[in-house]
């Protein structure tokens, strides 16, 4: 047992240590502050991104993990962006156009930056060309004659095309079917008479003829030269952006103008980053994603597909239109989403043989506390705000310990931090730096945003609500501490627990699982404890006790182990018949062997307990009885370490359960002695006495009983 002082309450981040009076002193012009502050204390998973991205062999897809908040996302973002810079040019372009055998299918072409709008604009100004010349050929009676202008016509017009054509076999085999369908046009459309040469043009143009000349532009990466690989970025992912559509349309003739390019046709010789929760979310479609997906990583190859139609017209596929395609995917997931695919479709992971982890936290070290300066400079920077001095950044820093609930590690949620240093800038208002003040009043603010609900509840427990109590001393009672989470707002609350003991041989019954009330993780707490105390009075063995626990006025039911030490002390007390002290509240959870197991939470359960005992009356015998586990996970607002530092709340460790019942009764634990029995001056004697006492009331209540005949 340990009773804490001020300064094991909190992380230890001296102003004076960061090396600088304010963050503007961190600002190098020569430098890429991007570069060397953006992958904070994440060396390992850089390598791994680096490495992974110049791997240019088929298969070699990356699969990102880490938390909302470490910078997963923009950091390979630009990692890809510089990687793909210096990279063999992979870029190209994609297009549709008619094809003239198959006039039901569209006709793909890859082409060379450039050339697919390129083409689209010559074959406009070729379909134009042609409507107008087109009089002049119809006209003609001698269809040869017809045919030999019409060639040198088109031999005059398409000198361009055939340049291109030249360059692309594909162009040319396509320039070549144009040639065979203007000439067979030609041939074949019957002469009409100097009259009817308009009507003739107006039914031309209302049959969409000269579509057949267009060209689908549907990959262009013009805009693109720049680089030399593709880098895209899918963030509201769905069949249609992924894998490309075809739009619905009534025109069945001219299929190819209906296509459209996905993020995987655009992203062709490049990379394609993806969010795997945006996929599983949609829950209409997100399974279909996964397979089509998954199919694709398999062949390599994709095809259009109407997967938004109806009827008859949903899925139906363009089957001229599988293109195989070269694109690196880099899936970004949480860890809970990717064990939850993993064991659902094990072999789509298969794919992704590179796996970058992103550390949710980092060590607190001189070095890590630098580049975390750092980013908030390169941050003040890029948004145009004023810096920060040391002492705000250290209580910057102070809140990323706080967030990962350590006092000797950091959370690399740098999008919280981001947040939090805004919000204080903008107290900071037109000052010329950011202060510790400032920090303070954000942080403050950002608590009492949330608090709506744990004021209710405290005002609750003031108006004698909820009945809870912080002075004197009661037997089989005592304040258990809870940690409510209710969408952003998270909170402790205490919470009495009672405990009944009389003769019986039913044991213990907890009434919260005997209503259906509690949960599995709480159920084992009991069970635990159960067998804890069984063993502990192993000699008194079978146990001649009914015992009830129950959390007094909860209605929403309960979960977790943290209680399990609460409820043995109740357990104990009503045993013992000793008193508790109920301004000492109790969190932990405890093994087999008695010892006092770490619980999470246990900052918001202090601070909200201290709030009670503050509302109730402070009487410097209040506190809260922690596991000493839990000790490094101590960082409390200044208003508790203050209240500690004037001796007015305790804040005291255990490492097994009978040092807390030892402190909450005032009377010493006691230790079995070689007959496995406990001295009568002690709690667990008191205990033994009365179950000795339970079974010589049974044993006399047996031999009452009329025997039977």
């Amino acid at each position: 047992m340990q009773i804490l002082n001020e300064h094991a309450l909190h992380a230890n981040i001296p102003a004076g240590d960061l090396g600088f009076e304010t963050t503007r002193d961190l600002i190098n012009p020569s430098n890429n502050q991007s570069d060397i502050h953006g992958w904070i204390a994440q060396a390992d998973a850089k390598k791994a991104a680096i490495f992974g991205l110049k791997m240019r062999q088929v298969g070699f897809n990356m699969l990102v993990l880490g938390e909302h908040g470490s910078g997963r996302t923009s950091l390979m973002q630009s990692a890809m962006q510089q990687v793909a810079k210096e990279a063999s040019n992979q870029l190209t372009d994609l297009v549709a156009v008619y094809h003239f055998k198959q006039l039901d299918q569209p006709f793909l072409v890859k082409l060379p930056v450039g050339m697919g709008v390129q083409l689209s604009v010559q074959m406009d100004g070729f379909a134009r060309a042609f409507m107008a010349e087109i009089p002049t050929l119809i006209v003609i009676a001698d269809k040869k004659d017809a045919v030999a202008k019409a060639e040198v016509w088109f031999a005059k017009t398409s000198k361009v095309l055939v340049t291109l054509a030249k360059e692309n076999n594909r162009i040319n085999q396509y320039i070549a079917a144009v040639r065979k369908d203007v000439l067979t046009f030609v041939k074949i459309y019957p002469s009409p008479t100097n009259n009817e040469v308009e009507g003739a043009l107006e039914t031309l143009m209302s049959d969409g003829f000269l579509n057949r000349f267009k060209v689908n532009v549907l990959v262009s990466n013009q805009a693109n030269a720049g680089q030399r690989q593709a880098v895209i970025y899918d963030n509201d992912p769905s069949c249609q952006s992924l894998f490309g559509s075809v739009e619905t349309g009534s025109d069945q003739t001219y299929e190819f103008m209906r296509l459209r390019a996905g993020k995987l046709h655009q992203a062709d010789g490049g990379m394609l980053l993806i969010q795997l929760r945006d996929i599983l979310n949609d829950e209409q479609n997100g399974e279909q994603m996964i397979e089509k997906l998954y199919r694709f990583l398999r062949n390599g190859t994709l095809q259009f597909e109407d997967t938004v139609g109806s009827g008859t017209s949903a899925g139906y596929v363009l089957t001229n239109t599988l293109i195989p395609l070269r694109v690196k995917i880099v899936l970004i997931a949480m860890r809970e989403d990717f064990y939850s695919l993993l064991e659902e479709n094990p072999d789509f992971f298969d794919h992704f043989p590179i796996k970058v982890e992103f550390a949710d936290s980092i060590d607190a070290n001189t070095e890590n506390y630098a580049a975390v300066a750092g980013f908030i400079a390169q941050k003040c920077e890029q948004h145009g705000c004023t810096h920060f001095d040391a002492k705000a950044v250290s209580t910057l820093i102070g809140a990323l310990h706080r967030l990962e609930e350590d006092q000797v590690r950091i959370s690399t949620n740098f999008a919280f931090l981001e947040r939090l240093m805004l919000e204080a800038a903008s107290y900071a208002g037109d000052t010329a730096v950011v202060t510790q003040t400032h920090v303070q009043a954000a942080i403050n603010a950002r608590n009492h945003r949330h608090q709506y609900f744990e004021t209710q509840i405290r005002e609750s427990i003031i108006d004698n609500e909820l009945l809870i109590q912080a002075h004197g001393e009661v037997v089989g009672q005592v304040n258990g501490l809870t940690h409510i989470e209710l969408g952003d707002a998270s909170f402790g609350s205490p919470i009495r627990i009672t405990a009944r003991c009389y003769p019986g041989q039913k044991g213990l019954i907890n009434i919260d699982r005997e209503v259906n009330m509690s949960g599995p993780n709480h159920d084992k707490g009991i069970f635990i404890l159960q067998n804890w105390l069984s063993a502990s009075f192993s000699h008194l063995a079978p146990l001649s006790l009914n015992a009830s626990l129950v959390f007094e006025q909860e209605y929403n039911g309960v979960e977790g182990d943290s209680a399990s030490c609460a409820e043995l002390f109740a357990l104990l007390s009503a045993m013992a018949n000793l008193p508790i002290q109920q301004g000492m509240a109790v969190t932990g959870a405890l093994n087999q062997f008695g010892e006092v197991m770490p619980i999470g939470g246990v900052n918001e359960k202090i601070e909200g307990y201290f709030r009670v005992c503050k509302a109730l009356g402070l009487d410097g015998k209040q506190g809260v009885i922690i596991p000493k586990r839990n000790q490094r996970h101590l960082l409390l607002d200044d208003e508790v370490v203050q209240a500690v530092k004037n001796r007015q709340f305790k804040i005291i460790t255990i490492d097994h359960v009978l040092e807390g019942i030892e402190l909450l009764v005032g009377v010493v634990a006691g230790e079995k002695n070689a007959s496995g029995s406990y001295a009568s001056n002690t709690v667990m004697g008191h205990a033994q006495a009365v179950l000795a006492e339970y079974r010589l009331t049974l044993e006399q209540n047996q031999r009452k009983q009329p025997s039977e005949k």
